[in-house]
């Protein structure tokens, strides 16, 4: 089993993930890539900032792939996060699992993304073109 958990500056590359993913015994590799929308709700989202607890938020993240791997079989994993700056169109998360069957590596994809929304201390802000700025933290 292969774990990777990063948070970066840099923009992701998912390709990298997904071959970093690929091994003899896993018949899935699901990836998951969540990125900036130019609109949310009714308001236009200029760019989003993330700032993490960096400490906390990786050993979060990595506690999160652990029960992830024991409950879905996972045969490598890695999970990217994007801090600072980003604008629509740019990834700021991605998550890429192998497993020896699809059903697991979606299920298991779906929830690892639902648990880091729910409890990683991962912050974004919204700015709008009009320079209004919203924190959005996640749900505890």
């Amino acid at each position: 089993m292969s774990m990777r958990i990063k948070l970066t500056n840099e923009p992701i590359a998912h390709e990298e993930m997904v071959e970093n993913c690929r091994t003899k015994s896993a018949g899935a590799i699901v990836l998951f890539l969540g990125t900036v929308r130019e609109i949310t709700g009714t308001e236009q989202t200029l760019f989003l900032e993330y700032e993490a607890f960096a400490p906390v938020a990786e050993k979060t993240l990595l506690e999160i792939a652990e029960e992830a791997t024991s409950k879905w079989g996972i045969q490598k994993i890695e999970i990217i996060h994007r801090l600072g700056i980003l604008y629509p169109g740019e990834t700021s998360i991605a998550v890429c699992v192998s497993c020896p069957h699809r059903a697991d590596a979606f299920a298991a994809c779906q929830q690892i993304m639902n648990k880091i929304k729910e409890v990683v201390p991962i912050w974004k802000k919204e700015t709008s073109p009009k320079g209004v700025s919203n924190w959005i933290h996640p749900k505890n």
